[in-house]
């Protein structure tokens, strides 16, 4: 930890805030919601050891970098000019993106509409943007209407939402790490009725220390969380039928750059957001899928869960692009 940078610069409009370890080609790591670049923690220092220079900045929003109001500016190509503007600051061309959740429809995103400043990519959980004819919030909204469903529960009531969770940092962030975990099934929560608020919805987790997650690093999150409050990463969602009409119009929707993937048998996210078969379909996505890995008995915080596979498999994955591109 001592061998992090934290480094603040004004990109795209915004205060960004990221940290970065290492020298060598890049390897840019993007979280999801509600995270923030702590979530790479365990893979910043051995990938850094390894001869890459890891930077894992916080994104639109989140954390300690600053977001807009309107919902427009998270739009698809306002947080590619994001990554592009980090690129150009780190001043590098190119770099492997990996990430989780937003973080990883980021990376896709960038190398869809800016395929030269990818390296490859490391697809964690989330395989690929999923297509569907009908706009992902009428979508949600009807499994709204049907249980709960914490999609909706955003949507329809962001400030609402944004203010319970504002009010509870601590409680709604341990919650929402335990649920998403291998430890619980996501799914049961959907068995609650509708208008049930997201801290009523989730499972009550075990006192700290976990496994995984410590006091101290939880309190990370919750420092951040409550500086920033959640509203940032509820726009996020608020913009996923922006961003599905913007990508429908976009003349490409098969990146072209190197692929590897890792997922975990036990991810939500994997398992009933990308359809019945999602590793079977990665080259419908991706016109050059180099590798697949899926660990056994996680869930969707694999990256804290189980950080010793991910690395492992990250470094796998890296010596392989390099090999490929230098042989």
């Amino acid at each position: 930890m001592a061998n992090w940078t934290h480094r603040r610069a004004r990109l795209n409009g915004l205060d960004v805030h990221y940290v970065e370890q290492g020298e060598g080609p890049v390897v840019l790591l993007l979280h999801g919601f509600p995270h923030t670049w702590f979530s790479w923690r365990h893979q910043i220092a051995p990938l850094a050891e390894a001869g890459y220079r890891v930077v894992a900045p916080d994104l639109r929003g989140m954390g300690q970098t600053s977001g807009p109001e309107p919902i427009e500016e998270y739009r698809a190509d306002r947080i590619t000019a994001d990554l592009c503007a980090l690129l150009d600051h780190l001043g590098v061309d190119a770099a492997v993106c990996s990430g989780l959740d937003f973080g990883m429809y980021a990376a896709y995103d960038l190398a869809l509409d800016h395929p030269e400043r990818v390296r490859g990519l490391i697809g964690l959980q989330n395989p690929f943007l999923a297509a569907s004819e009908t706009p992902p919030l009428e979508i949600e909204r009807r499994r709204g209407r049907k249980r709960f469903n914490h999609v909706s529960y955003f949507v329809d009531e962001p400030d609402a939402a944004a203010a319970d969770l504002d009010a509870h940092p601590r409680e709604i962030l341990t919650k929402i790490f335990h649920a998403l975990s291998g430890e619980v099934d996501f799914t049961e929560m959907w068995r609650l009725p509708p208008g049930t608020t997201y801290r009523a919805a989730l499972p009550q987790p075990p006192p700290l220390p976990w496994a995984w997650l410590t006091e101290w690093e939880l309190e990370t999150y919750v420092s951040d969380y409550a500086r920033s409050g959640f509203g940032g990463g509820i726009r996020w969602y608020l913009a996923l039928d922006l961003n599905w009409r913007y990508r429908r119009e976009r003349a490409e929707s098969r990146t072209k750059v190197p692929f590897y993937f890792l997922g975990s048998d036990r991810d939500v996210d994997l398992a009933h957001w990308h359809g019945a078969n999602p590793v079977e379909m990665l080259s419908a996505y991706h016109a050059d899928v180099r590798g697949v890995r899926i660990v056994p008995a996680a869930g969707h915080m694999i990256s804290m869960e189980h950080p010793d596979v991910v690395n492992t498999v990250f470094l796998e994955f890296l010596r392989d692009l390099t090999e490929r591109s230098t042989g």
